[in-house]
């Protein structure tokens, strides 16, 4: 009988061979599994010698107080598991944020707490809204969970047109977009959620700390508004995934139902420490933000400069078309200068360059690059 093993003497198998074995294992596949079209994050090299401006990572780091809480957090009792209700780190969110503890959800990333949250508020016979330009996943979350869904175009501008975003099934938003940058003012938001009483608007703030404004002081107000924050970006801890929602406290019992069915413990207890730490060295974060807007501010006028067309960024990112040189065509001369930026081959805004914001020197080095290919 024979095992996995492969026989000296056994014969390759031919390619037609090897093609058919792996059309035949697609049949385990379930319908869902071969429709899908996954999410396709961000390269992330391994050589570490490249200028990495593709992913809206923070250039600064984590605050020093963060990266010695998580070094007293390594210790014997990571054999335990970490606490399900995430209680001590909840209660700093809502210390840090004005809120009760019973508005506040913590996930393991903003992605988790999206998908979530299409589990626990959008349903397949009520079509869910969002715009046509914005965060790629969620098309992939609508397919995921058998969603309907609509997307609405953006102006011109690539703004967000408050008075088309209305569905009876539920509404999702980035503020500020991505990749596009821009962001809606409050009165929009609120425009928003007037226009869906009946049905749940989650808006997205990953961005929010770099020029936008929260609607976190809405949710009082409005009990079908879920807001949605990530630790990735402003708190520099992308490699902990760290993600909050905020919302009435109905709306947080049906996260936690959803999260309780399928994985009771999503922050572990570095992330847990890494967390609370975060929330407690704010100056440190609001001076690395105030960095960030301050190069980013720098770079579109330079930009502006070079005959690149610039929307007006409120995130960590600016997104910009050159008037001559095709954005493929950049992205490929920027890499083969090490530096890494972001490129999406879709409608619409497949001749732009989302290009995150590093640090002055990180920047001045792409002017400089860009000074020599255009």
């Amino acid at each position: 009988m024979r095992s996995g093993y492969v026989l000296k003497n056994d014969p390759q198998p031919s390619n037609l061979a090897a093609k058919k074995r792996r059309i035949s294992m697609n049949g385990y596949w379930s319908r869902l599994a071969r429709k899908l079209e996954p999410y396709v994050p961000g390269e992330q090299p391994g050589d570490g010698t490249y200028i990495k401006l593709n992913t809206n990572e923070n250039p600064y780091g984590p605050s020093p107080k963060v990266l010695e809480a998580v070094r007293r957090a390594v210790d014997e009792s990571l054999r335990l598991y970490p606490d399900p209700s995430c209680d001590a780190f909840i209660s700093a969110v809502s210390a840090r944020y004005g809120v009760k503890k019973d508005q506040v959800f913590a996930g393991n990333g903003s992605d988790e707490v999206l998908a979530f949250s299409f589990m626990a508020f959008f349903d397949p016979d009520r079509p869910i809204v969002f715009p046509d330009i914005t965060y790629s996943f969620y098309p992939v979350y609508a397919t995921l969970f058998g969603l309907n869904y609509v997307t609405v175009p953006l102006d011109s501008e690539f703004k967000i047109r408050p008075e088309q975003m209305r569905s009876s099934g539920g509404v999702v938003i980035a503020n500020p977009n991505a990749p596009t940058g821009r962001a809606l003012p409050l009165s929009e938001i609120r425009s928003i959620l007037d226009g869906n009483p009946g049905a749940v608007v989650i808006v997205d703030e990953a961005y929010v700390d770099f020029g936008g404004q929260s609607a976190i002081g809405l949710i009082d107000e409005y009990p079908n508004l879920l807001v949605v924050h990530t630790f990735s970006k402003s708190r520099a801890l992308a490699g902990m995934r760290i993600g909050l929602a905020f919302g009435d406290s109905g709306l947080i019992r049906a996260l936690e139902s959803v999260k309780n069915s399928f994985n009771s413990y999503t922050l572990d207890r570095l992330a847990l420490a890494a967390g609370t730490a975060a929330l407690e060295d704010d100056e440190y974060y609001k001076g690395t933000s105030r960095k960030v807007i301050e190069t980013r501010e720098w770079f579109t006028a330079e930009l502006r400069k070079r005959d690149f067309s610039v929307t007006d960024s409120s995130a960590n990112f600016v997104f910009a078309s050159h008037s001559r040189v095709r954005a493929e065509e950049l992205y490929h001369r920027l890499r083969d200068n090490r530096i890494l930026v972001r490129y999406f081959k879709k409608p619409l805004i497949d001749n732009h360059l989302r290009i995150s914001i590093g640090t002055d020197e990180d920047m001045r080095t792409v002017i400089e690059v860009l000074d020599r290919i255009l």
